[in-house]
């Protein structure tokens, strides 16, 4: 059988728990009787259940389980942490077939794949694997790198200025545009700026707009060493806020890391902004450009060292998109690899 379609059904469910699974993977799964028909599904989503994408599905799909396949994201988990393990459910439910994405990198949870295949269950590995990485992509850079994933969203003019001499720089994109950013920020598990953004723009951080399922928003985290004025939006009640009163970038992961964190939405200027690149700590970034021009102002990105044409910095591209005349555009950062 061509498990394709239920392993697209399951990312899509996966996805649905950006934001909402930290510091656990996103996971979806679908489980299909002989026929091939959908009996259950599920995602992984701890506002609501410490269960995971498995058991989840399991429990949708009732007594339909014997001699069913389940197709899942990600290996089912080995290990007993917060729930049991995902394959002894499995093994329970009386499912005979076990399809997943990607295997499970994580040494405390792997090894599922070959305690389903003693217990005779035909187990499938690979199917869609890069799709299904791509959307775990921040909780598998974490397991790897042991810290979060940054992505750094800019909004920029076509000459990459992000604020005018006087210091302006609202709006530079459009509303699609910024209604855009709510949606990115919504998925990801905290919000990052420098101190100097709070000072300058004031912002409060916290994603507009309706966003069904969520129970909280994302933390809300400052880093830089400059006095921040109490009334600042970034310390009202909508969402937690952490101030790491430091320059040192090592001392943020480690922060973060002790939240739990999975992926940090980076609001940051150029000064924080670049300070994380030349550290090899940003692993994409989101451009909304509009078209327009300043000619002069603040660039989004300088280093403080000359540079020449041949070690510039070059970028994956993963997407374009047309947002009502601002083009948005989404890169890979390779930090070397």
């Amino acid at each position: 059988m061509d498990y394709t379609v239920a392993m697209q059904r399951a990312i899509a469910l996966a996805e649905k728990g950006l934001g909402k699974t930290a510091p656990n993977p996103i996971v979806g799964a679908v489980i299909i009787d002989a026929a091939g028909n959908v009996v259950g599904e599920g995602f992984h989503d701890r506002a609501k259940s410490a269960d995971h994408a498995e058991v989840v599905a399991i429990k949708a799909t009732g007594s339909k389980t014997n001699g069913a396949t389940i197709v899942v994201t990600l290996e089912p988990c080995n290990h007993t942490g917060s729930t049991g393990p995902c394959v002894q459910a499995i093994i329970d439910a009386g499912i005979t077939t076990v399809v997943y994405a990607v295997a499970d990198p994580n040494e405390n949870a792997a090894g599922g794949a070959d305690t389903l295949r003693t217990a005779g269950i035909t187990v499938i590995a690979g199917v869609l694997e890069e799709e299904a990485a791509f959307a775990n992509r921040a909780w598998l850079m974490k397991i790897k790198k042991n810290r979060p994933f940054f992505t750094w969203k800019v909004a920029t003019t076509l000459d990459a200025k992000v604020a005018a001499t006087d210091g302006t720089s609202k709006w530079i994109t459009n509303e699609t545009s910024r209604a855009d950013v709510q949606l990115l920020r919504r998925q990801a598990d905290a919000i990052l700026v420098g101190t100097n953004t709070v000072i300058t723009d004031d912002p409060h951080l916290i994603p507009r707009g309706s966003f069904d399922g969520y129970a909280a928003h994302p933390i809300r985290v400052i880093c830089g060493e400059q006095v921040l004025p109490k009334a600042a939006h970034v310390f009202d009640d909508a969402a937690r806020t952490i101030v790491v009163k430091s320059k040192d970038l090592d001392l943020l992961v480690e922060k973060l890391n002790e939240l739990g964190i999975n992926h940090v939405f980076v609001e940051a200027g150029p000064t924080l902004g670049s300070a994380m690149l030349d550290a090899c700590l940003l692993d994409e970034l989101v451009v909304y450009q509009a078209p327009s021009l300043l000619g002069s102002g603040k660039t989004f990105f300088t280093f403080d060292y000359p540079s020449t044409i041949s070690n510039q910095m070059l970028l994956d591209h993963i997407s374009t998109d047309v947002l009502a005349g601002d083009v948005k555009s989404v890169y890979r950062i390779r930090n070397g690899e």
